[in-house]
């Protein structure tokens, strides 16, 4: 992927320019669904950096493995809900495949929790 021509993995109508990659370089994501549409284009990116800055502290592992076989082919949000002053919820379903294996989805329902004015994803459940 070329960043600085192509669409936004994300899924949005924009170019990554103008959707990830602000947030990327350091813009807080202003509501969850956009923090998590960051970090599946991170995940795409394999950005450690911003993955891990943006994984809230009590549940961030030390590093991320990227499997350099896995390709990241799609990702829909199924839902979002604000359920509380600063926490939210996001369904979502992101479409994968490793090496020449069919594809195969991650459905997870992730917690958000916003802190000093960021948003930071805390976990999820496995909806599969």
């Amino acid at each position: 992927m070329n960043p600085d021509k192509s669409p936004c993995p994300c899924g949005s109508n924009l170019g990554y320019q103008q959707c990830c990659c602000l947030w990327h370089e350091g813009v807080p994501a202003g509501d969850a669904p956009s923090l998590m549409r960051s970090r599946y284009t991170a995940y795409i990116l394999c950005n450690e950096a911003y993955l891990l800055d943006t994984w809230h502290p009590s549940t961030r592992p030390r590093h991320i493995a990227f499997d350099p076989q896995q390709r990241w082919l799609g990702l829909k949000l199924t839902k979002a809900k604000v359920t509380g002053a600063a926490t939210a919820e996001v369904e979502f379903i992101a479409r994968y495949r490793i090496g020449g294996a069919t594809a195969a989805r991650l459905h997870e329902r992730s917690r958000f929790v916003r802190d000093a004015g960021r948003w930071l994803y805390v976990d999820g459940d496995s909806l599969e």
